[in-house]
């Protein structure tokens, strides 16, 4: 059988280093390869090499072949003119891959009109219908910035697969997203594979890898170090990695045991409530968060996680409500742990420079940079580095570094670790743990991961979604009483 993607012998290069070993991997049609490991291990990279993105001052040396014949090394670019038609690769940032100038509707309508050559009539039908089926009903008119995380997920997932490629090259598409979404991404692959075509995914998520099944590679420091199919390779792992990888799901971690808080709050919200681009995301909410807590916070992809931490933060004013702040405490003590780290950094200045303006900005002790750096396992090396240029896990935990060197009084973690693999969000959220428990730091956790909430939270919130428009305000108002009893 012809393979739809074929790599010989791939191996990504700095002028003086190796980053990932010669790897060579031969796909063809209805073979999905799942590719896990730890952040920064250089899984994202080999598939940027495959396609030919890699960031400057990087190579791809080795073969890379594509099923009509085309052909070249590693080095070349020729196989840009592939990109939509021959390769399709949906990137671990949607926020990178969307033009933040269109439309959701009119991104995906582009694919089917430039790359697949449909009249815009079709292409916006098709569009319309692939926005529905993905949950995207009602944002037909909305930017990338008035989207959620996971929603942006799933619209850049509609505008790559619309092309038709054959080979999709897919960097973690299920982050960011709830169980029901997941669900839904792995049948549309499931079906894309079912047409004939082909995988190669880069993943965090074992679930996934095991329900999609085939071949699995885990990568260590660039290197495979493990390799066979799902089954074996995730049911019966032979290396101590791996075996560590599946120890750390958060499904194995024990429950933290109960533990007495101050009477005070650091944060009290009455009555709260909250419309964003016409529609009604929750109402007539109640809790306070007390120093020390962890407070769970779930809950479908954009019934309004993120828009209550804007409020709680300032960023963003409820439509009803209030809100008592701890008094005496400054606006640097509220900070947020952003879903997507990648919009929180500047881009064209280096990590070391961002730091150091930050120590310099509030007089902060330069000395704790190097110490948490060591305790979030990131490389010195990477402070010369800009934001773009390092994995996503590895900024986001940058992230968690420079919000740990404001001593904030509340963390509002916005899905602090859907970018990390389990061993490191394991020790991202031990951080956190240890924070509160500490320095009695407040912390607000969303996550779509029910287990690690489960392990770690003190008490819980589950905010549910409102699809009726916002003339209809029964069915919010008694949702909204649910919330306020959801507490627990």
């Amino acid at each position: 059988m012809t393979a739809l993607l074929t790599t010989t012998a791939l191996e990504i290069r700095t002028a003086e280093a190796q980053l990932v070993e010669p790897l060579s991997i031969r796909l063809a049609p209805g073979q999905v390869l799942s590719i896990i490991g730890e952040t920064g291990s250089g899984k994202s990279l080999f598939a940027q090499g495959v396609v030919g993105n890699l960031p400057a001052g990087l190579q791809a040396h080795g073969q890379i072949a594509l099923a009509d014949g085309f052909s070249e090394e590693g080095r070349q670019d020729g196989r840009r003119q592939h990109w939509g038609r021959g390769l399709a690769v949906l990137p671990q940032e949607p926020w990178l891959s969307l033009d933040p100038t269109m439309k959701a509707l009119s991104q995906v309508t582009e694919t089917y009109t430039q790359v697949v050559g449909l009249s815009r009539a079709e292409a916006r039908a098709k569009a319309s219908a692939d926005l529905a089926r993905l949950g995207l009903a009602g944002a037909e008119r909305k930017y990338p910035f008035q989207l959620s995380g996971g929603m942006a997920q799933r619209l850049a997932f509609a505008a790559t697969h619309a092309g038709g490629s054959p080979v999709l090259i897919a960097d973690e598409p299920t982050k960011g997203l709830d169980r029901d979404r997941i669900d839904e991404v792995i049948d549309l692959l499931k079906a894309m594979l079912a047409e004939g075509g082909s995988l190669l995914i880069i993943t965090h998520d074992l679930e996934v890898a095991r329900r999609l099944g085939g071949e699995v590679m885990i990568m260590l420091k660039g290197r495979v170090i493990e390799s066979g199919t799902a089954e074996q390779v995730l049911g019966q792992p032979q290396h101590a990695y791996t075996r560590q990888l599946l120890a750390a799901d958060p499904a194995q971690w024990s429950k933290r045991a109960a533990r007495p808080l101050a009477d005070d709050a650091v944060v009290a919200v009455e009555g709260l409530s909250a419309q964003r681009g016409g529609k009604q995301l929750f109402e007539e909410l109640s809790f306070t968060v007390r120093p020390g807590e962890i407070l769970g916070v779930t809950g479908p992809s954009g019934c309004g996680k993120s828009t209550l931490g804007d409020i709680l933060l300032g960023l963003a004013a409820p439509s009803s409500g209030a809100i008592r702040r701890q008094p005496g405490l400054s606006r640097c003590a509220f900070q947020k742990l952003h879903q997507d780290p990648v919009a929180a950094f500047a881009p064209s200045v280096t990590l070391r420079q961002l730091l150091a303006d930050l120590v310099r900005l509030h007089r902060l002790e330069a000395a704790r940079i190097g110490r948490l750096m060591q305790r979030l396992r990131l490389d010195e090396r990477l402070l010369d580095r800009l934001p773009g240029n390092i994995s996503g896990g590895e900024l986001q935990r940058f992230s968690l570094l420079r919000v740990l060197l404001l001593d904030p009084a509340l963390i509002f973690a916005d899905e602090p670790s859907s970018r990390l693999d389990l061993i490191t969000q394991q020790e991202m959220i031990e951080l956190l743990v240890e924070t509160a428990e500490e320095s009695g730091t407040a912390i607000l956790l969303v996550s779509h991961d029910e287990d690690l909430v489960e392990a770690v939270a003190d008490r819980r919130i589950h905010l549910g979604t409102h699809t009726s428009p916002l003339q209809d305000q029964a069915p919010a108002r008694e949702q909204g009483s649910r919330l306020a009893e959801s507490l627990t």
